[in-house]
């Protein structure tokens, strides 16, 4: 049964990307961001592999401490020391969190929400061979998705998922979508039928939430001992 391709980094990825070099200086990292209104730039090497991420944070220690050397403090908390050691950096390679969390332009947005997640970090430099930069995606990126018009998502349902998946026509299922809510109603042969419509449906690009309200003629279920199937007659 072919399920609907999940939308990937590539479909909701910035490219072309702002970036800088490890030897561009505080003042030119600043200037980048602010004109080109963005909160973080990957870090590239003179092969432009990305090394490194550089971002508000790393530079606001230098504001935070604009008199304060690196050297060790008593009793210091390693947070506080690791700040202290940014202010004093001049340069990105000097500045920026490294190693950089990258992932690929063929990454499912799931896969790429659970990195973010796991790694804390708010974007994600795409890599493409040998590690050189081929875009950014951010969290606000992967929601992009949820934008598809409600006529997509609703086509999608209804071509890939019940016509062409399951050969379900619009006389047995009706589709209804709002604001992203697919509503299937209707009636099909067996319940596996109406599972796999419920399920396949989540999987479309763009979709919030379904709603089931499918009926079914049989009850196939699987008794996974003996491999037996048993049929109730609704």
């Amino acid at each position: 049964m072919a399920a609907v391709e999940p939308p990937r980094v590539r479909d909701v990825m910035t490219n072309p990307v702002v970036a800088v070099r490890e030897r561009a200086n505080y003042k030119e990292i600043v200037d980048a961001l602010d004109e080109f209104g963005v909160s973080a730039v990957p870090v590239l090497d003179s092969d432009d592999r990305v090394v490194g991420v550089v971002s508000v944070a790393d530079l606001l220690p230098k504001v935070e401490f604009p008199d304060e050397g690196p050297g060790p403090r008593l009793f210091e908390r390693l947070r506080r020391r690791t700040a202290r050691a940014k202010a004093a950096g001049e340069t990105a390679g000097e500045l920026m969190s490294s190693p950089a969390i990258t992932t690929r332009a063929d990454t499912t947005i799931v896969e790429a929400a659970r990195l973010m997640e796991a790694e804390r970090v708010k974007r994600l430099p795409v890599v493409g061979e040998e590690g050189r930069l081929a875009g950014i995606v951010t969290r606000r990126d992967l929601l992009r998705v949820y934008l598809r018009p409600d006529a997509d998502i609703r086509a999608d349902v209804r071509g890939e998922v019940l016509d062409k998946a399951l050969g379900v026509g619009p006389s047995e299922v009706t589709v209804e979508v709002d604001s992203g809510v697919v509503r299937l109603a209707g009636k099909v042969e067996r319940r596996s039928t109406a599972q796999d419509a419920v399920r396949l449906a989540r999987t479309v690009p763009g979709v919030v939430h379904v709603v089931d309200e499918l009926t079914y003629r049989h009850d196939d279920q699987v008794d996974i001992g003996s491999g037996r199937v048993f049929e109730t007659r609704l």
